[in-house]
């Protein structure tokens, strides 16, 4: 998983308005595959006994988010749904900058943020969409 978003992301920023970026990238496609891998994901520890309500203790803590951590099976249902929720961000900063003609270099440095840390990449496109658009809109 880990490996597909790397290269998504580099599609995303080498080739934003290519065809294979539209199927492969800001179309709903891989979210699609994402989501089908979370579900067969959920199917397995459901199968295994995995406890799903013991997820809600998230919200207790840092010591119960450690605790979390440590779980692999959390780990990776919380890194498949990280990685399928920043590149939905992604597909849609790539969609948005294409309607103001930002450049694709500029664009670069928002992607990979949002990719990372997504609200602060989406805060920096934010900021740069503002100079491009030429007003500020909470709404669009």
């Amino acid at each position: 998983m880990v490996n597909l978003g790397v290269c998504l992301l580099a599609s995303v920023n080498n080739i934003p308005q290519s065809q294979i970026c539209r199927v492969f990238i800001t179309s709903i496609f891989p979210i699609f595959i994402i989501s089908l891998a979370y579900t067969y994901l959920l199917y397995l520890l459901f199968n295994e006994g995995y406890n799903f309500f013991k997820n809600f203790e998230l919200y207790l803590g840092l010591n119960s988010i450690l605790s979390l951590f440590s779980d692999k099976s959390f780990l990776i249902l919380f890194w498949s749904h990280f990685l399928g929720m920043n590149l939905f961000c992604g597909g849609w900063i790539v969609k948005d900058s294409q309607k103001f003609g930002i450049n694709k270099v500029l664009m670069s440095f928002p992607l990979i943020i949002t990719y990372f840390i997504g609200p602060i990449g989406i805060t920096l496109y934010w900021l740069i969409r503002i100079f491009y658009a030429k007003r500020i809109n909470l709404y669009d």
